[in-house]
Formats: C-alpha cells, sequence, structure tokens
C-alpha cells in the first residue's frame, strides 16, 4: 500500500486471487477451479439477485416497514462462493448478514426479513436447510458450531460444518475458544472470516496486528486469505477447506478479504468514521461487475442474457416487498409459544395475567 492509497485498498501478496477486478481469469499454484459457461452464469445470477432483495430490504427499512437491517452490499462473493461450495450434508451458522448463504440454502428472501420486521424469530426449519437460525450476538455462533461438528465427528457423517463471523468478531472471547475446541479435536469445520474492514466504526488496524488469517497458526489449524470479491477464489477455497474438514484434516480459517459498501447496519453513519475515496477504490473491485466483464470479453453471454437477470431480479424485488408487507403479525400470545418443549406453570400463569391485562383494553 502507497501513502496515498486509501486505507485496505491494495490487494495483500498473499492474497488468492483467481479473477482481477477487471475480470481476467488468472491461475493460483494453490487452488485452481474448473467452471462451465453455465456455471459462470449461474453464479452470476446469485450474485446479481441477492444484491436486489438486499436493496429492497434497505429500502423497505427505510420506509418503516423494516426495524433494522444489515446490508450485504459488497460480499456478494464471498457468500455466494462459500454458499455454494456446500454440500447439501454440510451445516452453516450465520452472523445476521449471510443472506447470500441463506440465498444458496434454499431459504426464502421473505423469511430473512420477517425476523428483521418483528414478525417471527428466523422463519425457517435450520433442519430444513441446513441453515442455522442468524445469530444477533457477535461470536457466539462459533461455539454452536463447532459443538455441531464434534456431533458430526462423532457420527461418522462425510460432513462438515461452516461458520460465518467478521473481523470485528475475532476480538471476542467465543471466537478464540472455538478456535481452540475446534483444533484440540481436530473438528470438521471452517471457519470463514468476512473481513469486510470495519467492525462498526472500528477499523481492521485496532482489530489485529497481523493478518486475521494468520491467526490460525498459533491455534494449530491453517489460515489462508482470499480475495473476498472475487466468487470464484471464494468457491475454490471454501471448497478445498471442506473436503479437507470431511477427509478428517480438521478447521481451516479462510479470511475473505472484502469491504462493506454500505452501513454496518441501516441505524449506522458509515460516513462519521470513513472517508469516501475509500468507497470510491472499492467500488472498482465490485464483484459483479468483475464476473460480468468476464463473461463479457470471453463471450459467454450476451446483452440478451444480462436484460434477462435484469428483468427477473426486479420481479424477486417486487415480489419480495408485496410479500413482506403482507406478512401478519403475530397474536401478542405468541411470545409464549415455543419457549419450553413442554408445559411449564410458571409460564402458563404469565401468559395469563398477560392475557387478562390485554382484555381490560378491548371494548
Amino acid at each position: 500500500m502507497t501513502a496515498d492509497a486509501p486505507r485496505g485498498v491494495d490487494a495483500p501478496p498473499e492474497l488468492v486471487q483467481l479473477l482481477t477486478p477487471e475480470g481476467e481469469r488468472v491461475e493460483h499454484p494453490d487452488y485452481d477451479i474448473e467452471l462451465t459457461a453455465e456455471e459462470v452464469r449461474s453464479l452470476y445470477r446469485d450474485l446479481v439477485l441477492v444484491r436486489r432483495v438486499d436493496l429492497e430490504a434497505v429500502a423497505l427499512q427505510r420506509q418503516g416497514e423494516l426495524g433494522i437491517w444489515a446490508s450485504l452490499l459488497g460480499q456478494e462473493a464471498a457468500q455466494i462462493g462459500s454458499g455454494r461450495a456446500l454440500t447439501d450434508a454440510d451445516m452453516a451458522f450465520p452472523t445476521y448478514r449471510e443472506h447470500g448463504v441463506a440465498w444458496c440454502r434454499d431459504v426464502d428472501p421473505v423469511k430473512l426479513l420477517g425476523l428483521f420486521r418483528g414478525v417471527n424469530h428466523g422463519g425457517w426449519d435450520p433442519a430444513e436447510h441446513n441453515f442455522h437460525l442468524y445469530t444477533i450476538v457477535i461470536g457466539s455462533q462459533t461455539l454452536h458450531a463447532v459443538g455441531y461438528a464434534m456431533g458430526i465427528q462423532r457420527d461418522g457423517a462425510e460432513a462438515a460444518t461452516i461458520v460465518y463471523f467478521g473481523d470485528g468478531a475475532t476480538s471476542q472471547g467465543d471466537v478464540n475458544e472455538s478456535f481452540i475446541w475446534a483444533s484440540v479435536f481436530n473438528a470438521p469445520i471452517v471457519f470463514f472470516c468476512q473481513n469486510n474492514q470495519w467492525a462498526i466504526s472500528e477499523p481492521l488496524e485496532k482489530q489485529s496486528k497481523i493478518p486475521l488469517y494468520k491467526r490460525a497458526s498459533g491455534f494449530g489449524f491453517p489460515g489462508v486469505r482470499v480475495d473476498g470479491n472475487d466468487v470464484f477464489a471464494c468457491l475454490a477455497v471454501t471448497r478445498r477447506a471442506l473436503q479437507n474438514a470431511r477427509e478428517g484434516q480438521g478447521p481451516t480459517l479462510i479470511e475473505a478479504f472484502t469491504y462493506r459498501m454500505g452501513a454496518h447496519t441501516t441505524s449506522d453513519d458509515p460516513t462519521r468514521y470513513r472517508l469516501a475515496d475509500e468507497l470510491e477504490a472499492w467500488k472498482l473491485k465490485d464483484p459483479i461487475e468483475r464476473v460480468k466483464a468476464y463473461l463479457f470479453k470471453n463471450e459467454l453471454a450476451d446483452q440478451e442474457f444480462f436484460e434477462k437477470i435484469d428483468a427477473e431480479a426486479d420481479a424477486l424485488g417486487k415480489d419480495v416487498r408485496s410479500r413482506c408487507l403482507a406478512l401478519p403479525d403475530p397474536r401478542p400470545e405468541a411470545i409464549f409459544q415455543h419457549v419450553y418443549s413442554g408445559a411449564h406453570a410458571l409460564l402458563d400463569e404469565e401468559r395469563e395475567q398477560y392475557l387478562t391485562y390485554l382484555a381490560g383494553f378491548e371494548r
């Protein structure tokens, strides 16, 4: 990085990259991937549709239809690449921003919006999609994921676990404890850190004095840094790490070097703590545009294809909006449901007291 360059923009030399920001395919000695034209077009479609869902959710929040939203803008390649590396048997543990991974696990986007609209606690079945519920507490899902991975190990299943977290979470005790347990027990897990370089308002240099992927060596397992805006590289690196986990080689830490283009959440104002030139520099690394450039340069798609995807994205946005607005509000007493697996005397008493209180307002 030069002295005049915006912070975090220059790619580190150890970065695994297979597709440049200009859409040029490059080789890497340790990671490679063969993709058909149809597979590349499918990845492009994923990226575009996931971004459209995200933009619609931001608009819904600004219009008062969602309480809050955590945008993935700029991080689509990290999520789609890693998400498409998963097999049906693998289990994913997200934070609250993995909308792209949810897409790859066939979770209806409207169910994600229901959580942020306040009408459910996460409206999907984790066992059905092998995609756990969103975790709001920073870093706690890493311990859950390691425990699940140890269960896979004891069951002798041909599967692995992947857990997502941000650069800020690496300062949490839970994350470091999960590294210890995964290493000592050789758990079949991939730690996928999306280093978007801002833990809300704290820059990466206040989280770590060394590159995050190098922390893995201190716990006794490998780490790798991948271009988080390169969907090819994210797919190749994650696929390799998951396969190693399934084969009994233990955990891997993947640091996806990317950038959060929007706010941390819609309650955040990033203009208060980061510079506009940094944002502009990262726009040139856009994960969607580089795949589009690759498709054009290699004559793997024509203008009709891109127009078709754009039309599909618009239709998806309208569908997500209409179904989100139609989500019914839960009845007040629903908060007492599913707290315990069976009857609970104290909870029953509290429910009756609450219903009596509510009845006092009825006319």
